[in-house]
């Protein structure tokens, strides 16, 4: 007996963690899955284990609480209750009006916002209508949960008191106490049990969540961090202050980034500058997979009009060109840094080009259609984006920028033709960044110019079913409606004295070879990978005038075509055009350069070998074909020619 009633006080202090902080558990619980239940995106799912992993959290923060002297306790949870309560508001309260959780983008525009701002931004966005949403719930709870801390002590008491009145209910207040003073630890026992069983039960179910989110929190850089995301599986952010902590922690990575990058403002030097050519014009486009394009050879007619351009002579396109990475942001850095792969040091550590341009005397101006900070920001935009937006580094790099994002990129077209007047006379930088073929490729082009459908590819992709014949007719009728985008940039620039080039960040796959669109952030680099997802587009366009004026780099141009070259030395290109000469620059990356180093590695994700990965599918081929023809060869000779019977006629 006095075995099991050791026991019993034994299992019993599993359920000590709640009974101390009880009010905590329950309101906190609560609490929870209304954040959980209150974010879940039009034809979403609730996270699978939420529940469980909730159970999991707040009994665990209940143990530490317990485990806390009771008078250093009183004082903790408050703070607890005021972070989460806070949290939750704010992050409920931006699904509700944005439509997105809290994100570092939006972490980052309330850092940036000043009193008048946020005064602004109170009177327009804060109504009545917020108490019927699920803001309106979280309140709801707390002030519950107030008015329980405030009177029910006083509700006792006051109980305690009327039962004392009577007589009868007294008698039976006792009878039940006595009955549960019996019960008591057989219930304590068997409750402590439980909750333990159910702590490391769904603690073994949502582990793997939290060793994902501690990998998630443990990089030193957001690149990395933006690439993690991108696997599968990866953390699930299901609760507001995982997602507070994440964008806390975004923020400082990148504020690490913006302070080499600012350091390395006072290093940009340029000796001279002949502005060789006045007028630069850059478009990057979208993950745009070059053999996707009419232009190499792809049978849909979906870039009719750089055909058209490369037939009259004014169009050289680049035949073998790759990206150093098939992530916009990890592309944008590339691009946009001196530094090249292979280079000592980080991207940050070096100037970026248009810094150069505007010490230079270029006027430069940049038209963005994805990197504007917003309060529906994924991290993949903010990861790219931080380094254009910062307000420093944008006045250092940028003369003239938008301000409004689009839906199609032709929006991005007009807002400059309001702004091509800045600068006007100087010589001009101009840096079109388009939404291009970017996921989901059905609204990159308005339905007016719509031209495939399912029904074009039956005889041409016979093996793919409607489903994915009809998001290869989206990803062609996006790479057509970029094609008239870039036409129009190119006849806004037809009269002057102008070059153009045109490079996306990346490829994208879309049925490669498999059954698959899109990109496989996790996979390693095979040769069909490198095919879909790095192979990609790059031409140059120069206008009749220029190509009069500078007849020795339109003959450069056509006779680098072919040349082996990686995007992440573009910078190189665009200085020798403008004639810029600077301690950083580098003969051997400039692509039009006689000094051009066509040997240099093209590793894709600092970690795949480009060429190495083509001459190891050019030899597998080759023993393949020879396989095939030793096979054919043996089975030739094998057959033996039939005899020839002598035939018996009858008489």
């Amino acid at each position: 007996m006095g075995f099991l009633i050791k026991l019993g006080k034994i299992l019993s202090l599993g359920l000590l963690p709640i009974r101390r902080n009880s009010a905590f558990f329950v309101t906190m619980y609560i609490l929870g899955m209304i954040c959980a239940y209150a974010v879940i995106p039009k034809k979403g799912e609730l996270y699978s284990l939420a529940w469980e992993e909730l159970f999991f959290d707040v009994y665990l923060l209940c143990v530490v609480l317990a485990l806390i002297p009771q008078k250093v306790r009183r004082w903790i949870r408050p703070f607890f209750y005021v972070l989460a309560y806070a949290t939750a508001v704010v992050d409920l309260y931006c699904f509700v009006r944005f439509d997105s959780t809290l994100t570092p983008t939006m972490l980052l525009l309330v850092g940036e916002t000043n009193g008048d701002e946020a005064t602004e931004f109170l009177q327009s966005y804060l109504s009545l209508d917020l108490l019927g949403s699920s803001v309106g719930l979280v309140l709801l709870l707390m002030l519950l949960h107030i008015l329980y801390a405030a009177f029910s002590k006083k509700v006792w008491r006051w109980a305690k008191s009327k039962l004392a009145e009577n007589e009868n209910l007294l008698q039976t207040a006792r009878e039940v106490k006595e009955k549960f003073l019996i019960m008591a630890p057989y219930a304590s026992a068997s409750l402590g049990l439980a909750a333990v069983i159910l702590f490391f039960s769904y603690g073994n179910l949502c582990w793997e969540n939290k060793v994902l989110y501690h990998r998630l929190m443990s990089y030193d850089n957001i690149g990395d961090v933006e690439h993690e995301l991108t696997k599968k599986p990866h953390a699930v952010q299901y609760q507001p202050i995982y997602r507070l902590a994440f964008s806390l922690y975004a923020n400082e990575l990148t504020a690490k980034q913006l302070v080499k990058l600012k350091e390395s403002l006072n290093e940009v030097k340029v000796d001279s500058c002949s502005f060789k050519s006045r007028n630069i014009v850059l478009i990057i486009g979208e993950s745009y997979n070059r053999n996707h394009s009419q232009l190499y050879g792809y049978k849909t007619p979906n870039t009719p009009r750089q055909v058209k351009m490369r037939r009259i002579g004014e169009l050289v396109p680049f035949t073998d060109v790759v990206s150093p990475w098939n992530l916009t942001s990890f592309v944008f850095k590339h691009i946009f840094s001196l530094y090249t792969v292979g280079d000592k040091g980080e991207w940050c550590d070096y100037p970026l080009f248009p810094e150069v341009f505007r010490k230079a005397g270029y006027h430069v101006t940049f038209m963005t259609n994805q990197f504007l900070p917003q309060a529906k920001e994924a991290v993949y935009d903010f990861s790219g984006g931080f380094f254009l937006n910062d307000e420093v580094l944008s006045k250092a790099q940028f003369d003239t920028r938008n301000t409004t994002l689009y839906r199609f990129d032709n929006g991005l077209l007009h807002n400059y033709e309001t702004l091509k007047g800045e600068g006007e006379g100087k010589p001009q930088l101009i840096i079109f960044h388009l939404k291009g073929q970017h996921v989901d490729y059905k609204s990159r082009s308005p339905k007016v110019q719509k031209k495939f459908d399912k029904d074009y590819y039956k005889d041409l992709r016979p093996e793919l079913n409607d489903k994915e014949r009809t998001a290869l007719a989206e990803y062609d009728n996006a790479t057509l409606y970029n094609d008239s985008i870039v036409k129009a940039i190119v006849d806004k620039f037809r009269k002057q004295d102008a070059i153009v080039i045109y490079v996306p960040d990346h490829g994208e796959e879309c049925y490669d070879g498999a059954h698959f669109y899109g990109r496989m952030h996790s996979a390693q680099v095979t040769p069909r990978l490198a095919h879909a997802e790095f192979e990609i587009p790059m031409w140059i366009w120069a206008s009749r005038k220029y190509r009069a004026t500078h007849p020795e780099i339109w003959r450069s141009v056509k006779a680098s075509r072919k040349r082996p070259y990686m995007t992440d030395a573009l910078p190189y290109l665009l200085l020798d055009l403008a004639g810029i000469s600077c301690p950083q620059y580098r003969d051997e990356l400039n692509i039009l350069s006689d000094k051009y180093n066509a040997k240099r590695k093209r590793i894709l994700k600092g970690k795949a070998d480009y060429d190495e990965l083509m001459a190891q599918e050019k030899a597998e081929k080759e023993k393949e074909a020879a396989e095939e023809e030793k096979k054919a060869s043996k089975n030739k000779k094998g057959k033996k020619k039939p005899r020839r019977g002598i035939k018996k006629h009858s008489r």
